[in-house]
């Protein structure tokens, strides 16, 4: 795919894992075990969370507002230290990682980041490079190649010249997903990466979620939507009571009773054309 912007909507499929490519061994990058985490006295936000994440996988985390899903992506990614728990990545102790080593590593793209410099486009992607050059180190011409095609498949390369302080909410978005890529990190943390995204440009991400998953890396997204773990991911984990209650293929976990459990909704499976499945609340059958 050389462009987000000109393909066509995939169809509902869930994405299949494929053969690891960057990791050796079991091929996994990272993991969690028994994660336990609170803000200051108040009541704890994850409470014995495990979690394994693998080559080539597309790992959705469900749940509702307050059910801890940003807080375990930052104890993921170090930003956060748990109360109770470890985080290993490439088998080591999260903690025995420098940050420039994690960012080599894992790319972590926040739901949104403020930025007060008028940084081009480029240079906002081109700051993925500093994990592979150093902060000061001036870009090569492999280092620009990177950044110039992590801009076409974004589709943004139109913007690569535009200030992103003058860009839309959806546009910035695609921005921090072409410097994770040009971070050249072999698992990428996103947390809501569709938040801004128009209908077309969700499910254009979500393909090339896919392929890019397909080709060795490995993701772990947060969404508030179920469609886009049935049509967008592999695994499914749904957090509820600051644990795990499922961990599974989307098709088996992303059932009714789960929406239900996790959202007070109540919604219908349906099987499309092609096999796909897609939820409908009750009452919006038409």
């Amino acid at each position: 795919m050389d462009s987000l912007m000109d393909v066509e909507l995939p169809r509902l499929r869930p994405a299949r894992a494929a053969r690891p490519a960057m990791a050796t061994g079991s091929g996994v990058l990272l993991a969690a075990a028994d994660l336990h985490f609170a803000y200051g006295a108040g009541r704890p936000v994850l409470a014995g969370v495990s979690l394994a994440v693998r080559a080539g996988e597309v790992v959705a985390l469900l749940g509702a507002n307050g059910g801890g899903k940003s807080t375990l992506l930052k104890l993921l990614v170090g930003l956060l230290e748990p109360a109770h728990g470890s985080v290993h990545l490439g088998g080591r102790p999260l903690a025995g990682w420098s940050r420039r080593d994690i960012a080599r590593r894992v790319a972590y793209i926040p739901q949104t980041q403020a930025m007060p410099f008028p940084y081009r486009v480029r240079d906002l992607v081109a700051l993925g490079r500093i994990a592979r050059r150093g902060l000061f180190d001036r870009l090569n011409r492999d280092d620009h190649a990177v950044v110039d095609a992590s801009l076409r498949r974004l589709g943004i390369a139109g913007l690569a010249e535009r200030p992103y302080t003058e860009l839309s909410g959806g546009q910035r978005q695609l921005c921090l997903i072409a410097r994770a890529l040009a971070q050249e990190a072999p698992l990428i943390v996103m947390d809501e990466p569709a938040t801004g995204l128009d209908y077309g440009n969700q499910w254009r991400l979500l393909a090339l979620v896919r392929e890019l998953a397909a080709e060795g890396r490995a993701f772990v997204q947060t969404t508030h939507h179920p469609e886009h773990a049935l049509g967008g991911a592999s695994r499914a984990v749904l957090l509820h009571g600051g644990r795990v209650i499922e961990d599974g293929p989307p098709n088996d976990v992303v059932t009714p009773e789960q929406v239900r459990r996790l959202y007070g909704l109540d919604v219908t499976r349906h099987r499309v054309g092609d096999g796909a499945m897609v939820l409908v609340p009750e009452g919006g059958h038409g």
